[in-house]
């Protein structure tokens, strides 16, 4: 296979790269060194293609000049179309071509805009002038944001992404030229340019000529001047290939130099050789005894011709200067003459010391030995102080940092170590000390029983003889040995944590003997850590352990709770029970409770602590699920030592806790859908006045506005539209009137409803016979003013008429002496005063049927029971004013006259639906608009006649739907929108009550309390025969008693409000009723 030959153009300027590290200078260097060798027929000592080519884009130099701008000199058509349609049409053009388009390319992984790439290379000016400005590929890239890191090759991306997808187009789309066939444009490499220019025969003589010049390249010697182009590949300068590599197969290496300009060389550097004869020998005057000179550099083809004229000089060495001369700073010579005794240690350090030969490996020795786990676990088990006290220290730190990964499971007798251990305490208070037996034969005092635990500990603990502790300074060794036992119980409490762990140690016999020994130790503000400990261990076993009332470490947590005052340690002991049995099918009866612990927990449900309020319902609701531990309840509930109903009303209290308010909105009245007006609407005469001062177009357009509005979804034909039109100004226009406006042509009125309209289209419907209609207007149901506003419209309507009135006003003025006037009949009459009223006076005149006819009112209806219905004309004249709205001045709108008939404020044009409420404007019922059951229905109206309203008739603007905002006091829930948290609980223990006071209340009547132990150590109960006293009430009377007054109005309240709880509360008050009423 014949090698591969690369062709590297170089700029036509004598400048040296400038900013190029060692290295760069370096791979420049070798890269000439190649360059002579391959010349030379000798093969390549340092590069290849992919090396030169990665060369290039190292060398490559940042763009000097501006960035382009986006200039919008060249508008083309691809600029005005939309992103969507220039992909349609560039597929469109190269589907037609035969080649491949991708319409989401992508460079450096970000997306290429082809619309935007294709603007920004026309604005500079195409393709080809892209390709002749140097750099400039790398100025586009920047629009894109590719990155400064390989700039060079991102460049070449997108010069590709453009050559195979836009090139083309352009000469087509832009230049009008037919572009090259694909087989020498999409299916060659994006190098060069001139695609305008481009032909077959051109581009092939093209190819012949690079091949033969290849040839005479390899005559020709690159002289010292040729350098490396730094341009990013592909990039074209206005040169032919420039900076591109070409690969020919040749029999022999060579360099195919493409370019006419090449850049000069700097001289080459060789290091300087002093002379070293005397300084004071005299110059001779030919070039013997000369010092040595550089290597004179190869001849160049633009050579440097030395002038002293300014004008002429070059900007670079016009401006010119040199650099500050920089310290020197040199450093002195270890040397025999003026360092010695530095310079033999140095040279004792360079030798270092002897070594002796290797002996054999003696056994043992070259081995890791064992891990850090098994290190500390035979440490722990040696009995060896300081090894010991190594594995205690490491134990620590991998329980803390790596507990999840330590299980006892894989090591085994940690836990049994740990255990012995911390049983070693017991020594520092009692001459005492404890043997694990696993095989039952140590019978002696000092036996545990490994297997099955070891029975009477407590007692065995206040037999033994204690130590007197002195009051003094203790020893450093007594002081490590606690330290050092409370270590043992951290790391065993930290590794209970773990599941696996924790039913490990529950299997072990002497940890439940441990526990109860440690936590029978005296109060000793020593040991209260290591209490700490083997409580949180206890909370950890105790769920897979059964424990009855008279277990030793359950007597023990009992007392933890009734005596201590830590809080902690009251918290772990709570937590402690509640957990008994928790992940065993057998459930936990905490029994033989005394009665001060229930009243302690009661008193902590007042405190603002979350932890033991939550511990402490949490033990109330095991406690009150066994009927015979309520019964304790129910018979100390009036005695000193124990209230009930303040355990009940704190209950109540916690069913708030944690609340929140939430406003949920619920739909009471359905929305009952606009209906359209079923005409244009005439103009009221003030309007029409108005119109006919104005000229067209003015008039017209005034005139659509007053009856027309914007909706969406309806829709007028053009002609209905020209005939209102016509119909409403031809009497007044200048045929019919002398100088009157003519009316505007119908081309130019239909024109002119898109321009008030925004959204109102001109449109043709096809079909058998084409509708031309206008989309997104309809008339309106009342016409406004010129300010918009809405007129006034009269819903009277007369006994025997099919239709309301329907006649417009502008003011509430107008409309009420229009109502007086034309419907009642009433005249005006001047006083003596000479001022105009309404005579609404009757004289002595009584009407048999005086009614109001405004819509559906029948305030005055015939028959009417009510002693105070109106019997003359002024009384139904002061009746109107309810109908009626009046204007607010400050804000332009109709106000109406009370909050009953708030519709009024929709500009009067629906019927006053009915108040809910009865007032001194309520209107009486019709009997069709009574329910079934005789009560009154409000969404039902009648008419005169005593016939429902149709919903035209009653509310022909329809009408929004009616909501009803709630209000609730929710309480916390979890991620699955179940009940959480204290409230919870709460409701639970209320439930637990509410569902064994009756049993209790059989348990209290037979006096079988178990033996009343529960009663506790103040007021045990032999028998159960005190307890029979205590029949005299039943589970009713309980019931009433203690579910009564507050209680169940939080209770009630709590469903009413709370929906988190609802289906809880619903189950207690029905507990209940049920316990109640038996």
């Amino acid at each position: 296979m014949a090698p591969q030959v690369c062709a590297i153009t170089h700029s036509s300027d004598g400048e040296e790269p400038r900013g190029l590290s060692t290295v760069q200078k370096l791979q420049l260097a070798r890269f000439r060194v190649d360059r002579r060798r391959v010349r030379r027929g000798r093969k390549p000592r340092f590069s290849n293609l992919a090396q030169l080519a990665r060369l290039e884009r190292m060398l490559a130099i940042r763009p000097n000049h501006p960035a382009m701008p986006h200039s919008k000199q060249t508008e083309t058509a691809a600029e005005q179309l939309p992103n969507e349609a220039f992909i349609q049409k560039l597929k469109a053009f190269h589907a037609e071509r035969g080649t491949t388009l991708d319409t989401s390319p992508r460079v450096n992984g970000k997306p290429i805009d082809l619309q935007k790439l294709y603007q920004i290379v026309l604005s500079i000016g195409g393709y080809d002038q892209v390709c002749r400005e140097k750099l400039a590929w790398r100025k586009v890239g920047h629009e894109f944001h590719l990155g400064a890191t390989n700039a060079a090759a991102y460049a070449f991306a997108l010069k590709t992404v453009f050559y195979k997808n836009l090139a083309a187009f352009e000469i087509k789309d832009h230049h009008k030229k037919t572009p090259p066939p694909k087989a020498i444009l999409e299916d060659v490499t994006a190098k060069g340019g001139d695609l305008l220019s481009r032909t077959v025969e051109n581009y092939r003589q093209r190819m012949v000529e690079d091949t033969e010049a290849s040839g005479e390249e390899e005559v020709r010697t690159p002289d010292g001047g040729d350098k490396m182009d730094l341009d990013e590949p592909g990039s074209g300068t206005g040169r032919s290939t420039r900076g591109q590599y070409r690969v020919l197969s040749q029999q022999r290496p060579q360099i195919l130099m493409v370019g006419t300009g090449l850049r000069q060389a700097p001289p080459q550097r060789v290091l300087f050789q002093p002379d070293v004869s005397s300084s004071r020998q005299s110059r001779p005057a030919t070039g013997q005894g000369q010092s040595p000179q550089p290597a004179t550099a190869a001849p160049s083809s633009h050579p440097y011709v030395a002038t002293t004229n300014q004008n002429t000089m070059p900007p670079s060495i016009s401006s010119y200067e040199p650099r500050p001369p920089m310290p020197l700073t040199l450093r002195g010579l270890n040397a025999p003459a003026n360092n010695s005794t530095r310079f033999y240690q140095q040279v004792e350090q360079s030798h270092g010391p002897q070594h002796k030969p290797k002996d054999m490996t003696k056994p043992g020795c070259g081995y890791d030995g064992p891990n850090i786990y098994v290190r500390t676990l035979q440490a722990l088990r040696s009995g060896i102080p300081a090894e010991q006290e190594y594995a205690l220290h490491h134990l620590v730190k991998i329980s803390h940092e790596r507990g999840d990964k330590f299980k006892f499971e894989a090591f085994p007798m940690l836990a049994e170590a740990l255990v012995g251990y911390i049983l070693g305490i017991t020594s520092e208070y009692y001459d005492h000390y404890w043997n694990v037996d696993y095989t039952k034969s140590d019978k002696s005092i000092h036996g545990l029983d490994g297997i099955n635990g070891t029975p009477g500990l407590v007692e065995r603990l206040k037999s033994l003889p204690r130590i007197d502790v002195a009051d003094e300074l203790e020893p450093k060794e007594k002081v490590m040995h606690f330290e050092k036992v409370k270590e043992a119980g951290l790391t065993l409490r930290n590794l209970s944590l773990m599941e696996d762990n924790a039913k490990y140690l529950s299997e072990m016999a002497e940890v439940r003997d441990m526990l109860t020994i440690i936590l029978s130790f005296p109060d000793d503000p020593r040991l209260t850590e290591l209490k700490h400990y083997m409580l949180d261990i206890a909370e950890m076993v105790t769920r897979f352990w059964v424990m009855r009332e008279n277990d030793p470490l359950y007597r023990i947590l009992l007392g933890e709770v009734n005596r201590s005052t830590d809080r902690g340690a009251i918290l772990t002991a709570l937590r402690a029970m509640c957990r008994i049995s928790m992940n065993l099918t057998e459930n936990n009866n905490l029994r033989s409770v005394p009665i001060t612990v229930i009243e302690k927990l009661s008193s902590y449900l007042l405190l603002q602590d979350e932890e033991l309020v939550g511990a402490s319902l949490d033990f109330l609701y095991q406690y009150t699920a066994v009927p015979a531990n309520v019964a304790i309840l129910l018979f100390h509930s009036d005695t000193p030592m124990f209230q009930l109903m303040p355990l009940m009303k704190d209950l109540c209290r916690l069913l708030h806790y944690g609340e929140v308010v939430v406003v949920t909105k619920s739909l009471l009245q359905q929305a009952i859908p606009e209906i359209p007006a079923e005409k244009i609407p005439d103009v009221p005469n003030d309007l029409l006045r108005q119109l006919l001062q104005m000229d067209e177009p003015e008039r017209s357009n005034t005139w659509l506005k007053c009856v027309f509005e914007e909706h969406k979804d309806s829709e007028i034909t053009q002609i209905a539209l020209w005939q209102a039109y016509q119909s409403r100004f031809t009497p007044y226009s200048h045929g019919a009137v002398p100088n009157a406006p003519g009316l505007l042509p119908a081309a130019e009125f239909i024109k002119n409803v898109s321009i008030i309209f925004e959204n109102a289209t001109a449109q043709v419907v096809n079909g058998q016979t084409s509708k031309f209609i206008i989309k997104g207007i309809r008339p309106r149901r009342t016409p406004v003013d010129m300010r918009q506003q809405p007129y006034l419209r009269c819903l009277w309507q007369a006994p025997n008429a099919e239709k309301f009135c329907d006649e417009f006003f502008p003011k509430s003025e107008d409309l009420y002496y229009h109502i007086l006037a034309a419907h009642m009949d009433v005249t005006r009459v001047i006083d003596a005063e000479g001022n105009s009223k309404w005579d609404t006076s009757d004289g002595h005149t009584v009407y048999d049927n005086l009614d109001c006819h405004w819509a559906s009112c029948h305030r005055f209806t015939t028959g009417n029971t009510s002693n105070h219905l109106a019997k003359t004309k002024s009384q139904l004249a002061k009746h109107i004013h309810v109908h009626l709205p009046f204007r607010n001045k400050n804000t332009s709108t109709w106000t109406p006259t009370s909050a009953t008939h708030a519709h009024l404020q929709k500009q009067n044009q629906q019927t006053p639906p009915v108040d809910h409420t009865p007032s001194a404007t309520t209107l009486p019922f019709r009997p069709n608009t009574l329910g079934p059951n005789g009560t009154h229905n409000p969404h039902i109206l009648a008419g005169p006649d005593g016939t429902p309203l149709s919903r035209a008739e009653i509310q022909p603007e329809g009408r929004p739907a009616i909501y009803q905002n709630m209000k609730y006091f929710n309480t916390p829930v979890d991620e699955h929108g179940d009940p959480a948290g204290l409230s919870l609980t709460a409701i639970l223990v209320l439930r637990n009550l509410a569902r064994n006071i009756p049993k209790a209340a059989e348990v209290l009547r037979s006096g079988d309390v178990d033996g009343g132990h529960a009663a506790g150590p103040a007021g045990r109960v032999n028998g159960g025969g005190a307890l029979a006293g205590l029949g005299a009430k039943e589970g009713k009377e309980w019931m009433e008693e203690v579910f009564s007054g507050i209680v169940a109005d939080e209770l009630m309240w709590c469903l009413a409000n709370n929906r988190t709880l609802g289906g809880y509360v619903a189950d207690v008050l029905a507990l209940v009723r049920k316990g109640t009423s038996e």
